[in-house]
């Protein structure tokens, strides 16, 4: 099992959902409620999450061929937009992929299930995290490396769920500073990932560049 590709997957989908980053506005989000309430909300968006990671892996190249897309255009198109929200974590900003407009952020507070929307879709399951499911697991067919995309993902989600279980205790302990830099040093970690994206898939397209 190729251990780096474990470890880049989970790297991707961290710097992506950042569950640190978005602790404040679970926390916001859930303020009304009792700490049994907020730990049941905390598991819901953790099924969320899991239900729309095990998706966008299995299925996503499948819904791709329905539409007549190739994953090669796919990963530039996702490759685009994990580099546009990386650059605005860099600019310590949400960005409005998954963060939402600001009509969108009007309605948050109103909505009947929070921990279906908006904290599951689209803050955490938003278009850039499913774009680098849907590649990753593309490469997983290729090297046929299941289990590492498997361990990958699954070690994310038991640290989104221990951190969103954990919320309110970790919201006490942690400043805003260090979820300001964990943001920034998230957004470096992304461009990262986006770029090797765009290189991969331009080489892809275009093989005289190589």
């Amino acid at each position: 099992m190729d251990f780096a590709f474990a470890a880049k997957v989970f790297a991707a989908l961290f710097a992506i959902m950042n569950p640190i980053a978005n602790l404040p506005i679970f926390l916001s989000l859930t303020s009304g409620m009792s700490e049994g309430e907020q730990r049941r909300t905390a598991i819901l968006v953790l099924a969320t999450v899991a239900v729309g990671c095990f998706v966008s892996a299995v299925a996503g190249q499948a819904i791709l061929g329905f539409f007549g897309l190739d994953v090669n255009h796919f990963r530039l198109a996702g490759g685009l937009i994990v580099l546009l929200i990386a650059l605005s974590m860099l600019h310590g900003e949400d960005s409005a992929t998954h963060g939402g407009s600001g009509a969108e952020k009007a309605t948050f507070a109103s909505a009947s299930n929070v921990a279906f929307y908006p904290l599951g879709i689209p803050i955490l399951m938003g278009p850039g995290t499913i774009s680098a499911l849907i590649v990753y697991a593309d490469t997983a067919q290729h090297t046929g490396d299941y289990a590492a995309l498997a361990i990958g993902i699954l070690a994310f989600l038991a640290l989104l769920g221990t951190t969103l279980i954990a919320g309110p205790f970790i919201g006490r302990v942690l400043s805003p500073t260090v979820m300001t830099v964990t943001k920034r040093l998230m957004g470096m970690v992304l461009a990262a990932i986006a770029m090797e994206m765009l290189v991969a898939s331009l080489r892809a397209l275009f093989p005289g560049l190589t």
